[in-house]
């Protein structure tokens, strides 16, 4: 093992660390000391002692990670609420335990690891090195081990049995077993070589990435258009994993690779250029990007997020960056114009899906009234998605995309999670055929738009760092008018549908019972209002936030839908829906930074 694994002297010999003055919390601060074997995180944990941050430790040490949306997440850092080596070793054994109960074959089938390029060097952290730490785990047990041998997409990495991410009630029963499997097993679980000699370990990574793109031939429609294409692309991994993957992508398609970003093309942990290494936020992270298009004369450009399963997109008419909702009626529309070519059989759509998650534009709802699909909404969070994916796939249906309106995005079923890889390389095959139409992305999605009725969102958060006041806020929502009672209208415009996922209340239905699954864990809100309006308050899985979404559904065709007006009365309501139902002022909530 490396230094940096080693415990100098006695384990115990900590335990007489300075006091914090709070019984439970030295008793949380000497289990961490009597376990932790990385060097760098007892030493955080040691000055935050020798300091006196008290809150800081009770937020690392009194609780642990939970699933929220997408798996267990946390900052990286010492404490049991961390991302760290210790946590890491804790959650793999309780994962092992659970599979041990679930799969009667799981010694033999073994487990998938994967990793990414983030890391923190102040804690000695990497995420190589916790999937080694993962593999070492298993391998302590005699599990194999299929451990990629450098950094893949997250899509890569299949979740569960049925390829999608972990979902109830494996999560509670997931995060049970680790409750009971907290003390590390041995030191082979800190042995980050066990991977390189043991025969149980074996390396996907060739194989993976071959039948990967294999099947990502099969959303090319137009290679011959592709081949000679004059458009210029530029693409930015994020300093995260995409670079190779996008650029194999683009030549399984015929593409000349796209440019990329030089300064964001190879991995950096500390995101060196970028002030946030999230696409989502748009322009503000594209700045290289958009800089190097105009130097090369390119039309768009495509940004994946570090872990390449999401995609951000602009196109040069004075750079618009589009947003989920756009890019996802693009894709939507893309995708089924392709499937009706070679299905021009109008019954041929009884069993075909496309899916979007509740908070997302309904305009793939749109979409399944004129052409004769089906679609389904799910609860935030492509876990939802991608096992409604292997649910209808049972009963002999097909889906052919999928979106959040967080940038993820899935064209066809090759993988029940978002892909930024496949994404980005579908987005440019589009801009090609619509370049050889005289079309822009911009000028197409307007076509839409008039063909389906305009849909005109809004997306965006406030931070609440204090969870009382949460609370707080939705419960005097459900008690607006009294007990029991939502708000009525909402910016003087009527309330006609409420939605409490929550409580698993809807006033649209007979029963008044939401066919969405009940997520006591989380708060979420719908309302339907008169205007056509659909708003959505909800809170963050991971981060204290409460998002909301608002978005005009406009009927087909309608000549009174013009965009301006639309996003006049869009903007009207989600001001009142902050100002009367959140509060920002009385309850210190700050605005997302623009």
């Amino acid at each position: 093992m490396e230094d940096n694994d080693r415990v100098n002297g006695d384990l115990n010999a900590n335990m007489d660390c300075q006091s914090t003055g709070d019984p439970q919390l030295d008793k949380a601060v000497h289990q961490w000391l009597a376990w932790d074997r990385n060097r760098r995180t007892r030493a955080q944990l040691d000055s935050l002692v020798a300091a006196g941050h008290l809150e800081d430790l009770r937020s690392r040490l009194c609780s642990r990670m939970s699933f929220g949306t997408a798996g267990l997440r946390a900052p990286m850092g010492a404490g049991f609420n961390r991302i760290n080596d210790l946590t890491i070793i804790q959650s793999t054994q309780g994962l092992y335990a659970y599979l041990c109960r679930y799969f009667a074959d799981f010694s033999s089938r073994g487990l998938v690891v994967g990793f990414d390029t983030r890391g923190q060097e102040e804690s000695g952290c990497s995420s190589e090195r916790l999937a080694k730490l993962t593999a070492a785990v298993m391998l302590s047990r005699d599990v194999p081990v299929h451990l990629f041998s450098s950094f893949v997409p997250t899509p890569y990495v299949v979740y569960w049995s049925n390829g999608a991410q972990i979902a109830s009630p494996h999560d509670k029963e997931i995060l049970r077993s680790i409750e009971q499997e907290l003390e590390p097993w041995s030191a082979s679980c800190w042995d980050q070589e066990l991977v390189d000699h043991s025969s149980l370990r074996t390396d996907p990574l060739t194989q993976i990435n071959s039948c990967y793109m294999d099947e990502l031939a099969s959303l090319c429609f137009h290679r011959g258009l592709n081949s000679s294409c004059p458009l210029k692309f530029v693409h930015s991994s994020f300093h995260g994993v995409g670079h190779d993957f996008v650029q194999q992508a683009f030549r399984v398609f015929g593409f000349a690779p796209p440019i990329p970003v030089p300064e964001q093309k190879d991995p950096d942990p500390n995101f060196s250029s970028l002030r946030c290494p999230n696409p989502e936020e748009g322009e503000s992270v594209l700045e290289l990007s958009l800089l190097l298009a105009e130097k090369e004369n390119a039309r768009i450009v495509l940004a994946t997020d570090p872990d390449a399963d999401r995609l951000a997109v602009a196109e040069k008419c004075g750079w618009k960056v589009f947003t989920g909702n756009e890019l996802g009626a693009l894709l939507g529309w893309w995708m089924f114009f392709n499937w009706k070519e070679s299905h021009p059989d109008p019954t041929d759509t009884q069993n075909v899906y496309m899916l979007a998650t509740t908070v997302s534009s309904k305009i793939l709802q749109a979409f399944a009234r004129i052409e004769g699909f089906r679609f389904e909404e799910t609860l935030p969070g492509f876990k939802w998605i991608g096992n409604k994916i292997h649910e209808l796939s049972k009963t002999g249906n097909r889906v052919i995309f999928a979106f959040e309106e967080s940038i993820g995005f899935l064209c066809g079923n090759m993988v029940p999670e978002k892909d930024g890889v496949s994404s980005a390389v579908v987005v440019a095959e589009m801009a090609a055929y619509l370049h050889n139409k005289n079309l822009t992305l911009s000028q197409q999605l307007h076509n839409i738009y008039q063909t389906y009725g305009y849909h005109v969102a809004k997306t965006s958060y406030v931070v609440c760092n204090d969870p009382p006041t949460i609370q707080k806020i939705f419960s005097r929502i459900r008690n607006f008018d009294g007990d029991g009672s939502y708000p009525k209208s909402c910016g003087g415009v009527q309330i006609v549908h409420v939605r409490d996922v929550t409580t698993g209340y809807d006033s649209s239905r007979p029963d008044l019972t939401s066919v969405l699954p009940v997520s006591r864990s989380s708060q979420m809100i719908t309302f339907t209002l008169q205007n056509g309006v659909v708003a959505t308050l909800r809170t963050s899985g991971t981060e204290p936030k409460i998002k909301y979404y608002t978005e005009f559904c406009a009927a087909p065709g309608k000549r009174s839908a013009d965009p301006p007006v639309l996003e006049e009365e869009l903007q009207k309501v989600t001001a009142a829906l902050l100002d009367e139902f959140l509060e920002p002022e009385k309850n210190n909530l700050v605005p997302r930074l623009a």
